[in-house]
Formats: C-alpha cells, sequence, structure tokens
C-alpha cells in the first residue's frame, strides 16, 4: 500500500470538492473544499478514523471503505481505480523497458492514413510513432519526444493550443492514469524535473488528477495553416499496454478539411524530406 501517495490524494482530492457539491452550505472558510469530518460523515466513517487515513495512519481500508471515500469526494471511474490501485497495487510484472517502441505493424498502419493525422505516445507521454501528417501537424516540437515536456517547457506550445490550460491538465491527469500507484524512477524523474522547471505542471501535479485521454476536440494555431479545430479519438494499443493511438479528423467539408488538406499538400511542396530528417520519430529506431 502507497501511503503516503495515498494521503497526498486524499488531501488533493478533498480540496477540489465543494460544500455546495453535496448540497452544504458554503461558510466561511481558511481553506477551499471539504473538511475532514465532513467527508467522514459523507462517506459513513468516524472523524478519527478518517483522520487516520489522511495522515498515512491507516493501512488496510476495506472496498466498501474506498468505494464511501469515492463517492463522497465524487470521484470518476478512472479516479475511483487509482484509489483502489494506491491501497492494492497490482503485483508487479516485468519491470517496465528503459525506452518504449511502437511495434512496426502499429508504424505502417499510421503510414497508410495519408490525409488523417495520428500519433502514438506511451506511459510518459512520449510520441512513439506519427505519421507525416502527424508530423507536419506537430512540427513545432522540433525534435522533441517528450510530448509533456514540450507542453510545459516549450514557449511554442501556448500559441499552438489556443486552449493551453486544458490541454496541459489533461497531459497531466493521463500522465498519472498511465502510471496509477507507480513509483518507478522514470516517472520520478520527469515529474521532478517538471515540477521544477514549471509552476504550471506543480500545481496541477498536486491536484491528483486522473484522466486518460478519450474522445474529444482540439484548437489549434498552425503557423502554415491558421487556427482548425480537429476532433479526435484516443485507441489503447492492446499489444503493448500503456501505449494508446491517436487519430485526428475534420469535419467533413469544413473550413478545417480545407486547412487540413492545405496542411499536407504545404507539407509534400515545401517540405519533401522532413521525415528523412528525423524531426519527429516515425517509430524510434
Amino acid at each position: 500500500m502507497h501511503t503516503k501517495r495515498l494521503s497526498e490524494f486524499l488531501r488533493a482530492r478533498r480540496a477540489l470538492v465543494r460544500p455546495e457539491d453535496h448540497g452544504m452550505p458554503a461558510g466561511a472558510r481558511r481553506t477551499p473544499g471539504l473538511r475532514r469530518e465532513e467527508v467522514a460523515v459523507l462517506a459513513g466513517m468516524s472523524t478519527d478514523y478518517y483522520v487516520r487515513l489522511e495522515q498515512g495512519r491507516e493501512h488496510n481500508p476495506s472496498s466498501p471503505v474506498l468505494r464511501s471515500l469515492a463517492a463522497a469526494l465524487l470521484l470518476q471511474d478512472e479516479e475511483a481505480a487509482y484509489l483502489r490501485a494506491l491501497v492494492d497495487p497490482p503485483a508487479p510484472g516485468r519491470p517496465s523497458p528503459a525506452r518504449e517502441y511502437a511495434g512496426p505493424q502499429l508504424v505502417s498502419l499510421l503510414d497508410t492514413w495519408a490525409d488523417t493525422p495520428a500519433l502514438v505516445y506511451g506511459r510518459y507521454i512520449d510520441l512513439l510513432a506519427v505519421n507525416s501528417l502527424g508530423e507536419t501537424l506537430f512540427s513545432w516540437l522540433g525534435s522533441e519526444t517528450s510530448l509533456i515536456t514540450a507542453v510545459f517547457l516549450n514557449p511554442a506550445a501556448r500559441d499552438f493550443y489556443r486552449d493551453w490550460a486544458a490541454v496541459a491538465q489533461g497531459c497531466v491527469a493521463a500522465l498519472r492514469a498511465g502510471n496509477p500507484a507507480t513509483d518507478d524512477q522514470r516517472l520520478q524523474e520527469l515529474v521532478g524535473e517538471l515540477s521544477v522547471r514549471s509552476p504550471d505542471f506543480a500545481r496541477m501535479w498536486a491536484r491528483h488528477e486522473v484522466r486518460a485521454k478519450t474522445a474529444s476536440t482540439k484548437r489549434f494555431r498552425h503557423p502554415l495553416v491558421g487556427e482548425l479545430t480537429l476532433g479526435f479519438e484516443t485507441f489503447s494499443v492492446n499489444s503493448a499496454p500503456g501505449q494508446h493511438l491517436v487519430v485526428y479528423r475534420a469535419e467533413p467539408d469544413s473550413a478545417d478539411q480545407q486547412s487540413l488538406a492545405l496542411l499536407g499538400s504545404l507539407a509534400l511542396a515545401d517540405f519533401p524530406d522532413v521525415q528523412d530528417e528525423g524531426h519527429l520519430p516515425n517509430g524510434l529506431p
């Protein structure tokens, strides 16, 4: 059981729940969120027991207790699963590889989608593969393969993503979702570096949000074609747990579709060797 991380998670999530979310008057409060005794009442347990949980002095909360806490803290399914993993971590399997790779069949699949930007990212939000149009769409990344590092440390990200704060928070939540109850060295180094170099990352990481990327839309501002809005769908790669395939699309017969087509033609006309130059990995060697 990860008692320290459980304590941090409970405190962070308690601070995000407003009293009015449970129909209680807010009143004057020195700190945001619910009080410990309020969480205890909502979860049907004694205040002393909840305090012991939050302080890391209770080491074996039962499944009913965790379900009650999830309800009191208004946790979504992924967040509730993360809470359970903190108490009952999965049995250790093979150690994580020092570097993740996209499989050759997956890379070949991406290459067949000439008119659709697509990419694969791994547990640490590293870019593992990208097709030609995706490479052009994300040309601002240069040689950087850590998407989350680029989002927080590359100033170009705030120009490229018109809703930068939402994208950044989504990356942080996905990083935590992809590493439940994990204390491996790569995660610690990544979180440590970003926390020191980016106050925005440190603040967002401290919220303990857990949310995998699914389906939504993103609004971009591209230096070649200007503003465009693309929908995207995220698929888990069953042959490589922890890896995800993201496919972008524009609405048919829309200005965004025209901009995407223009981006593809500009890439062919002006940057014929972009893939050979290795700006982004189309399957890491």
